[in-house]
C-alpha cells in the first residue's frame, strides 16, 4: 500500500479511495479534427468525470439517449458532455460530480469536495485553495458539508448506490494508514 499511496503523491490514497489520489485521472484525448488547434498540447483542468464519457460520444454522434430500451424505462445519463472543452468552451454542469466505491464516497460541487472513507466522518475541502486535501474544513463549514452529504444521500438513493457497511469489507483498506495518509 505504501507504493500504491507513493505513485500519486502529491495526493492522498490511491485507487480505491475518493481522495484526489484514489479519483483524480487524467484524459488525454487526440482529435485533430475536433479539437481546435489552439488547444493542442494544453491541458484542461475543469474536473471530468467517467459519467461524462456517453453524453460526449452521444453529442459527437448526433444520437439521442434512449429513455426507454427493451420496453423498459432506463436511467437518464447523469454526466454532461464534455465536447466544448475540445474548442476552448466551458463545460457546463448543473449537478455535482459523484463517487462511491466499496463503502468510500465523496461528493465534488464547483470547489468544494466532500470526502468519506469506510465507516469513518465526512471531509470537507477547498478545492481551489488545498487540492492536495491536507486542510479538512469540515468543522469551519457545517452547513456547506451537510448540503453535501444531502446531495450524496439523494444521488444514492435515485441512482441505486448500495450502501456498504464495514463489516462487509474484505480488506482493511477502509482503516486509516495513519496520519499523512
Amino acid at each position: 500500500m505504501n507504493w500504491a499511496m507513493l505513485q500519486n503523491t502529491p495526493f492522498r490514497s490511491f485507487k480505491h479511495f475518493t481522495a484526489e489520489g484514489g479519483i483524480a485521472t487524467p484524459l488525454i484525448a487526440h482529435w485533430p479534427r475536433g479539437i481546435a488547434a489552439k488547444l493542442r498540447g494544453s491541458f484542461e483542468r475543469t474536473p471530468g468525470h467517467v459519467i461524462d464519457v456517453m453524453p460526449s460520444l452521444v453529442q459527437l454522434a448526433g444520437a439521442r439517449y434512449p429513455a426507454r430500451f427493451g420496453g423498459h424505462a432506463i436511467l437518464p445519463m447523469e454526466g454532461v458532455s464534455l465536447v466544448p472543452a475540445f474548442t476552448g468552451g466551458k463545460i457546463e454542469r448543473r449537478q455535482p460530480l459523484f463517487w462511491e466505491h466499496e463503502g468510500n464516497k465523496a461528493v465534488r460541487d464547483g470547489q468544494w469536495k466532500a470526502v468519506q472513507r469506510l465507516a469513518g466522518p465526512w471531509e470537507l475541502y477547498d478545492m481551489a485553495a488545498d487540492r492536495t486535501e491536507l486542510r479538512d474544513l469540515a468543522k469551519h463549514e457545517p452547513a456547506r458539508l451537510k448540503a453535501m452529504i444531502a446531495a450524496w444521500d439523494d444521488w444514492a438513493a435515485r441512482t441505486f448506490v448500495d450502501e456498504w457497511h464495514e463489516k462487509a469489507a474484505r480488506t482493511d483498506w477502509g482503516a486509516s494508514m495513519g496520519s499523512d495518509d
